[in-house]
């Protein structure tokens, strides 16, 4: 295929207080070489978007934020796994299947996709170790959050975390086995969900996030004020458009 030219790439910097030595990045839909319906800055390999263009996306992105290194693009399966970039060899990491990844080491980048389900990234607040999770309400459910804490090892009250654009309240609605699902591991879970006049619940991702955090002991929580379903022009929304591409919410020391 014949490649548009590139442009600057958009990238939303996440505010939050990360030490020195810990950069993030959460990538837009813009500036990419991808064609409708994946336009254009698509990262995912597994949408059926034209490999060739999958491909150039990732370079951009990595030439724009200038990564140490490619970054571990994950097979998320909306479960519980963490992959630890240090420990896991090649082989597994070609294949890696996981929606969480984490790492101590300088030059590694963690990074997850979404387009509606919630980015969760961490450090450490002396900027030892950081991480991403892939939060959807699947993974919440699952336990993701939870596991990625544990993997890190340290204290909890020495993390911060920073939630990603995803689907807003307004515009997620769920049946009642979703909220059933929440309800049943933390009845505090109920306040995130408001009956709808179809019968249906609007489920509040980020504050199922923050609850889940809070509960673990994280209390340095950031974002989670953006919705990817209400701003077409910068996210992409699967909830909304169906085909679509993914973006990239990544994390590395330097």
């Amino acid at each position: 295929m014949t490649m548009p030219p590139a442009l600057a790439i958009g990238t939303l910097t996440p505010g939050w207080p990360a030490p020195a030595n810990v950069r993030a990045a959460f990538t837009l839909r813009g500036g990419g070489a991808s064609a409708a319906p994946f336009d254009s800055l698509n990262v995912a390999a597994h949408v059926e978007d034209d490999p060739a263009a999958v491909s150039e996306n990732r370079r951009r992105v990595r030439a724009a934020l200038l990564l140490p290194a490619e970054p571990l693009w994950l097979n998320q399966v909306h479960g519980a796994q963490v992959l630890d970039l240090d420990a896991a060899s090649s082989d597994w990491k070609r294949a890696a299947t996981a929606d969480a990844v984490i790492t101590r080491r300088a030059g590694q980048v963690c990074a997850v996709q979404v387009a509606d389900c919630l980015a969760v990234l961490l450090a450490v607040e002396d900027g030892s170790a950081v991480a991403a999770a892939h939060a959807g309400w699947r993974g919440l459910v699952a336990g993701v959050l939870e596991a990625v804490v544990m993997r890190l090892g340290v204290a909890p009250q020495r993390l911060m975390a920073w939630l990603g654009p995803a689907i807003g309240p307004r515009h997620f609605e769920v049946g009642e086995e979703v909220r059933s699902a929440f309800v049943a591991r933390a009845a505090e879970a109920a306040v995130a969900f408001s009956a709808n006049a179809r019968g249906r619940w609007q489920c509040d991702l980020p504050a199922l996030a923050r609850q889940r955090l809070a509960a673990l002991g994280v209390n340095a929580v950031y974002g989670g004020d953006e919705c990817t379903y209400a701003d077409a022009a910068r996210f992409f929304s699967f909830r909304r458009d169906g085909r679509c591409g993914r973006m990239a919410a990544l994390v590395w020391k330097c």
